[in-house]
C-alpha cells in the first residue's frame, strides 16, 4: 500500500528538547530522525513502495510527489499533538466539521480506502494533560477507525523516537517472506505488497485468516480453464537469493552503487526455483494452484508489464473449499494420470471445464449476460434491426426492448437505457418518406418509456413493468399486442 507522509512543521514543532549530554534538539529534528529511519527501512525492504512527502503548517507543500495514481493509500501523520487555537486550527475544525459545506468539507474520512497512523513527538502524559489525545483519537474514528496513534515512551530523545518508529515498521512495514515449494524444489521469496489478514464473515467467523509462510504448489492448470477468476488481492512474488551463511544477497544497503551492482550480479548467478517456475508458466501458458492455508488457495502466473518484461504474480482466492465453481471443489482436483482417459482428449482439443451441475435446477432459464462488449452490442443491434422493420416486427421489437430494459435495471445500468432511447429517437428522424406512419409513433413511444425508466423515480421504472405497444388509429396489423 503506497504511503503518504504528512509532517507538521508549524511553530510548535520548533520547541526545544533537551537531551542530556548532547546538543539541543527541536521536536522537528526528532521527527526528521524517525522519518529517516522509516525511509531507510523502505529503501532496504520495500524497494517497490511509492512514498509521497507533504509538509504543512498553516499552509502545505508537496515536497515529494507520487509517480503514479493510487486508489488505496497509507497516511503517516507526524505531529507534536498541538491543536492550535482560533479559526482554522484542528480543534476548531473538529468542532465545526459537521457544519461545513460539501465544497469546504473536513478532509476526513478520506475519499479513498486508507489507514491513518499518527506519530506524536510527545509522550502520553504530555498529551493527556490537554485534550490533544481525544482529538487525535477522533481523527482515527473519522477515518472509519482505520489507524493507530503512536506516542514516545519516556523522555523525548533519539533512542525513544527510534523505538516508536520501530513499532510502526513492525505493524505496517514488515516485509512478508515465505518459502515457495513444489515437491522437492523450494525458493525463498518476498510477497509484495504484504497480504493483509482477511475476515470471511464477521459474525460467523470473526477471526482473521492469514496466509502461510510455506506456499505449497499443489497443481497446474491451463490459463483457459481458470479464465479470469474473482480474487481478493494481487501480489508480486520476488525471489530472495541467500548466501551460504543464510544472509540475503543484494537486499541490504551498500556503500555505493558498485557494491550493490556486484551483489545483484552474484544473486543473478545463483539458480532459483522461482525463476524456473516463472519461465515455465510463461512458456506453457499455465497457472500454478498454490495452498495458502486450510481450504484457502491462490494462483501463481506470469504477468507481462510490457513486451520485454514480465513478473511472477500471485492472486488470492476467497477462502473456502470451492472458490471457483466451474472447477468444482479444489480437494477433488487431481493429476491427469489418475483419470481413466485423458479429460482433454487425445489431441488436447477439449476441456473438462466448466463442470456441469449434477442436478438441473427447475428455475433455470435463459438470462441476459453481458460479459463482453460484443454481447451488449449484439442485443442493441437486434433492437435497431427490428425498429427499422416496424410495424411488421412490432411484437419482436418490444420483446427485445423489454429484455434489454430488465437486464439494464438489474445491473443498475441506467445510462444504457438513456443511450438506447437516444438511438431510437435518431432512428425516428432517419425514417424514409415511404415508412409506415405507425413506425414513428412506436419509436417515439419506446424512447419516452426508456427515458422514464432511466430516471429510476417513476412508476415506469419498476423491474416488472413491461413497455407495451402504443395503441394507434392505424390498421390492426400495425398494432400487434404483446
Amino acid at each position: 500500500m503506497p504511503t503518504v507522509v504528512v509532517m507538521d512543521v508549524s511553530l510548535s514543532m520548533t520547541r526545544p528538547v533537551s537531551i542530556e549530554g548532547s546538543e539541543e534538539y527541536q521536536r522537528k529534528h526528532l521527527a526528521a530522525h524517525g522519518l529517516t529511519m522509516l525511509f531507510e527501512h523502505m529503501a532496504t525492504n520495500y524497494k517497490l513502495e511509492f512514498t509521497a512527502l507533504v509538509v504543512f503548517s498553516s499552509l502545505w507543500e508537496l515536497m515529494v510527489p507520487f509517480t503514479r495514481d493510487y486508489n488505496t493509500l497509507q497516511v503517516v501523520l507526524v505531529t507534536d499533538g498541538c491543536l492550535g487555537i482560533g479559526r482554522g486550527s484542528l480543534r476548531h475544525s473538529l468542532a465545526t466539521h459537521s457544519q461545513r459545506s460539501e465544497s469546504n468539507r473536513f478532509p476526513l474520512p478520506f475519499p479513498f480506502p486508507s489507514k491513518l497512523y499518527i506519530m506524536c513527538m510527545a509522550n502520553l502524559e504530555e498529551l493527556q494533560s490537554t485534550d490533544s489525545l481525544d482529538c487525535l483519537e477522533r481523527l482515527i474514528d473519522l477515518n472509519n477507525g482505520e489507524g493507530q496513534i503512536f506516542t514516545i515512551d519516556g523522555p523525548l530523545c533519539l533512542k525513544n523516537v527510534q523505538s516508536m518508529f520501530g513499532k510502526l515498521i513492525d505493524l505496517a512495514y514488515t516485509p512478508f517472506h515465505a518459502v515457495l515449494k513444489c515437491g522437492h524444489l523450494t525458493a525463498d521469496v518476498q510477497v509484495f505488497p504484504r497480504p493483509e489478514p482477511f475476515v470471511v464473515d464477521e459474525e460467523i467467523d470473526p477471526i482473521p485468516k492469514v496466509i502461510n509462510t510455506d506456499l505449497e504448489i499443489v497443481g497446474f492448470i491451463d490459463i483457459a480453464d481458470i479464465s479470469s477468476p474473482p480474487v481478493l488481492s494481487r501480489h508480486l512474488v520476488l525471489p530472495i537469493a541467500l548466501n551460504k551463511e543464510g544472509d540475503e544477497v543484494g537486499t541490504g544497503i551498500t556503500d555505493d552503487n558498485e557494491d550493490e551492482n556486484s551483489a545483484n550480479q552474484i544473486a543473478g548467478k545463483i539458480p532459483n526455483f522461482c525463476v524456473l517456475l516463472h519461465g515455465s508458466l510463461k512458456v506453457e501458458g499455465m497457472v500454478a494452484i498454490v495452498q495458502l492455508g486450510p481450504e484457502w488457495h491462490g494462483m501463481l502466473y506470469s504477468q507481462a508489464d510490457s513486451k520485454k518484461k514480465s513478473n511472477l504474480m500471485m492472486s488470492l482466492f476467497e477462502p473456502g473449499p470451492e472458490p471457483l465453481p466451474w472447477l468444482g471443489k479444489m480437494a477433488q482436483l487431481g493429476p491427469i494420470s489418475d483419470a481413466k482417459e485423458n479429460p482433454y482428449g487425445e489431441d488436447d482439443n477439449k476441456s473438462p471445464f466448466p463442470l456441469q451441475p449434477k442436478n438441473k435446477r427447475s428455475y433455470a432459464q435463459n438470462v441476459t449476460v453481458w460479459i463482453k462488449p460484443s454481447g451488449l452490442q449484439t442485443d442493441v443491434q437486434k433492437i435497431l434491426r427490428n425498429a427499422r422493420k416496424l410495424p411488421e416486427k412490432t411484437q419482436t421489437f418490444y420483446k427485445e426492448l423489454n429484455r434489454l430494459r430488465k437486464a439494464a435495471l438489474a445491473f443498475g445500468f441506467l445510462d444504457l437505457l438513456k443511450g438506447v432511447a437516444d438511438m431510437l429517437e435518431r432512428e425516428c428522424t432517419l425514417l424514409p418518406d415511404t415508412a409506415h406512419p405507425d413506425a414513428a409513433f412506436q419509436l417515439t413511444h419506446a424512447a419516452q418509456q426508456l427515458k422514464l425508466a432511466s430516471t429510476g423515480s417513476s412508476e415506469y421504472a419498476g423491474y416488472d413493468h413491461n413497455i407495451t405497444p402504443l395503441q394507434t388509429d392505424f390498421s390492426g396489423s400495425s398494432t400487434e399486442r404483446m
